[in-house]
C-alpha cells in the first residue's frame, strides 16, 4: 500500500514535510507560497537554523487537495532553488516496524502496549530474536516472530536473514528493544538512518555484565536511558532522546534495575514516536527533534 493510500479519500489529505538545507533569506516564504499554491492549509510548522552548521531546518504539517505526485514535482523545482534535502508523507501513517530482542520483554511489551493502546503511529510487523523467550508476548499480541540464533560463525548469515525479513515485510523501521547482538558496519550502512537502538546510561563508565550491580556499588545518583540511531561506532550515534531518574543510598540493586527499565521504555517509547511523526532530523552526529 502506497502511503498516500492510507488516507481516506474524502477530503484532503494531511501531509507532513519535512526539509534541510543550507541556511539564507526566504525559504519559510517560498514554502509556505507552495503549498499555498496547492490548496495548503498549514496546520503545524517549526524550523531551526544552526549558526555553527550553517543548516536550516523545517518540519511542516499541512492540508491539502493535492496528490503525492503534484507536491513532489513542486518540491522537486524548489530543491534546486534551494538545494533542499526533503521529505514527504502522510501524516499519522503507522511506520512498519520490526523490532529485535533477546531476552528482556520490557521495551518490546511497552511498544505493542502503545501500538495497541496509545495510538502509537507504528506498525509491528515482525519481532526477531536470537532467543525465544520473547515469543509468547509476540504471540499475545499477534506479532509474526522470527527465531535467528547469532553466533560468531552465523553471524554473516543471520544479518542477510534480517536483510530480507526487512525487505520482505516492508520494513521502514527498526528498533533493537534490549537486543544484546553488536550490528555489523555493513548491516548499520544498509540500515542507516531507520534503526534505534536504547541503552543505559552507564556507559562507558559500567561497561559489561551486570552494570546496574556496578553503579549501585559506586552510589550513583542517576539512572537512565539514551536512545539514539544505530551506526558503525558502537552505542555513539546520534541522540534522540534521555531520561533519567533520580535515585539514592536506600535503593538496592533490584530497585535500580527496575527503575531503569521503567526509563528505558519512556525514552524509546518517544524516540520511536517522533520518528514516527517524522519530527528528526540529523544535522551531522547531532539531531534536531521537532517535539
Amino acid at each position: 500500500m502506497s502511503p498516500a493510500a492510507s488516507h481516506r479519500a474524502d477530503g484532503p489529505t494531511p501531509w507532513v514535510l519535512t526539509l534541510s538545507c543550507p541556511d539564507r533569506p526566504g525559504i519559510v516564504h517560498a514554502v509556505a507560497g507552495l503549498l499555498a499554491d496547492h490548496g495548503g492549509n498549514i496546520t503545524e510548522s517549526q524550523q531551526f537554523g544552526n549558526p555553527l552548521s550553517g543548516l536550516f531546518f523545517m518540519r511542516v504539517q499541512v492540508t491539502s487537495p493535492a496528490g503525492r505526485g503534484e507536491l513532489e514535482q513542486a518540491l522537486g523545482r524548489l530543491s534546486a532553488e534551494f538545494d533542499l534535502t526533503w521529505s514527504l508523507d502522510v501524516a499519522g501513517r503507522p511506520v512498519r516496524t520490526l523490532v529485535m530482542g533477546s531476552t528482556a520483554a520490557h521495551c518490546l511489551n511497552d511498544l505493542a502496549f502503545r501500538q495497541r493502546s496509545e495510538d502509537l503511529p507504528i506498525d509491528l510487523v515482525a519481532v526477531v530474536s536470537n532467543h525465544t523467550v520473547l515469543e509468547p508476548l509476540a504471540g499475545f499480541y499477534g506479532i509474526g516472530f522470527h527465531h535467528v540464533p547469532v553466533t560468531a560463525a552465523t553471524k554473516a548469515d543471520a544479518e542477510a536473514r534480517l536483510l530480507e525479513l526487512v525487505e520482505e515485510l516492508d520494513v521502514e523501521l527498526v528498533v533493537l528493544a534490549r537486543y544484546m547482538q553488536i550490528l555489523s558496519d555493513d548491516l548499520c550502512r544498509a540500515l542507516a538512518g531507520r534503526v534505534i537502538n536504547i541503552h543505559h546510561s552507564f556507559l562507558p563508565s559500567f561497561k559489561g555484565a551486570r552494570p546496574y550491580a556496578q553503579a549501585h556499588d559506586r552510589g550513583v545518583k542517576l539512572i537512565g536511558a539514551t536512545a539514539h540511531y544505530v551506526t558503525g561506532d558502537l552505542d555513539e550515534g546520534p541522540i534522540i532522546e534521555q531520561d533519567v531518574e533520580r535515585v539514592d543510598h536506600s535503593r538496592s540493586v533490584e530497585d535500580l534495575v527496575a527503575l531503569g527499565q521503567d526509563v528505558e521504555r519512556r525514552a524509546l517509547a518517544r524516540a520511536v514516536r517522533w520518528h514516527a511523526e517524522h519530527r528528526i532530523l540529523l544535522d551531522g552526529h547531532r539531531t534536531i527533534v521537532f517535539r
